[in-house]
């Protein structure tokens, strides 16, 4: 059942990148956003180019499982598309709590013969379905990446975000990796502060982190280089650069770290 009244987080970054899988509200909602901060919908663009570095970088260095939970609707090119672009025998399971994703899996699961895609609808605090669910496509023997790109942000202390992606991780292998970015308020904490005020009276939960916050999500795994950066900064070499990236303050972290 798609509720659509009130604002989804998946269906707001849809907007913001200029999809057509929203509703009034989510427009609405987005339009505070920009009226707080112009740049949110580089910001989702930057977030974007990121998933795609990262994901080329893991394909490049033999990673051929990919967990990407919080999927979002689909955006192309996918996580699989740049896996597999790389390695067509990768296998990418993707999840979501949005039932307006799952109206778009077919999209998602267009991947190669050789590889495999599957769609999940599940929740980031349902780390057991989730794992079972992963099962059924991934060898969890294996090393696996864990996508959690814009995401956790929308999971707050109280809902244990940190434990959350601790018993993800706890099931996954030597090896895996760990790819993620996180919106912060280091950068604009005013407009920050008023971003999560709006978003919580409408019934969203915004937890920005700050770095240190960011970095313990990474507790025990050996960050890739360059570490914790802004995320257009992380191996920019490897995709191409998003408009307006450069003309302001991008108030987020990314990282990706393997599993000792």
């Amino acid at each position: 059942m798609i509720d659509t009244s009130k604002p989804h987080p998946a269906r707001m970054y849809d907007w913001y990148l200029g999809g057509k899988d929203n509703y009034p509200v989510d427009e609405a909602m987005g339009r505070q956003m920009l009226a707080l901060d112009p740049r949110v919908p580089v910001m989702a663009r930057v977030n974007r180019a990121f998933m795609h570095r990262a994901t080329r970088w893991l394909a490049e260095h033999g990673v051929r499982q990919f967990l990407d939970i919080g999927t979002g609707i689909p955006t192309e090119p996918n996580l699989h598309q740049i896996a597999q672009g790389v390695a067509p025998e990768s296998r990418v399971v993707y999840c979501d709590n949005d039932p307006i994703v799952l109206a778009h899996a077919a999209a998602l699961l267009r991947g190669t013969p050789e590889g495999a895609t599957e769609y999940l609808q599940a929740d980031v605090r349902d780390p057991a379905g989730i794992l079972a669910g992963a099962r059924e496509v991934l060898d969890l023997d294996r090393p696996v990446a864990l996508s959690l790109v814009a995401l956790l942000h929308f999971v707050s202390d109280e809902d244990g975000a940190h434990a959350l992606v601790g018993r993800l991780l706890s099931e996954l292998p030597s090896g895996s990796y760990l790819m993620m970015t996180h919106a912060t308020a280091d950068f604009t904490p005013e407009e920050s502060a008023a971003a999560t005020a709006k978003l919580k009276a409408s019934g969203v939960t915004l937890a920005l982190r700050s770095r240190e916050d960011f970095g313990r999500f990474f507790d025990g795994l050996e960050l890739v280089e360059p570490g914790v950066e802004v995320p257009h900064l992380w191996h920019p070499e490897l995709g191409e650069p998003v408009p307006g990236q450069d003309d302001g303050v991008i108030p987020g972290y990314g990282a990706v770290a393997r599993k000792p």
